[in-house]
């Protein structure tokens, strides 16, 4: 993907600041902040591997799950018009809009979506 590091299974955003020079990551699906910054990639991975070492490190103290768990239902808000068309083409291709909605998620990030565990409120 655009913009990801991956530093020892943990995915991290890369963005450019440009008023400090410096490239800054922050890691995704933790359960807490950790970002690093450094003017250059290597660097940028250097700062990274410690930044994530001392995070684990306290959660380990804290006895704190690191990682985020996500559930698999997120509320999506769009205007009416939106909701409405989204609805009509589920309808088109036999899926519910839940269905349709995690088939093109799937397909937007190069992968089969899986089978949801329960009914999500996009359904509704």
């Amino acid at each position: 993907m655009k913009n990801i590091m991956t530093i020892n299974g943990h995915h991290a955003v890369i963005n450019y600041d440009p008023d400090l020079e410096m490239f800054r990551g922050e890691f995704i699906g933790l359960n807490g902040g950790a970002d690093f910054y450094a003017s250059d990639i290597v660097g940028l991975r250097h700062e990274g591997e410690q930044s994530l070492e001392i995070f684990l490190e306290e959660c380990r103290r804290r006895g704190i799950e690191p990682r985020k768990r996500f559930s698999g239902r997120f509320v999506l808000r769009l205007p009416a018009d939106t909701h409405e068309a989204a609805t009509l083409a589920a309808a088109a291709h036999g899926e519910s809009l839940n269905q349709w909605v995690a088939r093109i998620l799937g397909s937007a990030l190069n992968r089969p979506p899986s089978k949801p565990t329960r009914t999500s409120l996009l359904d509704a």
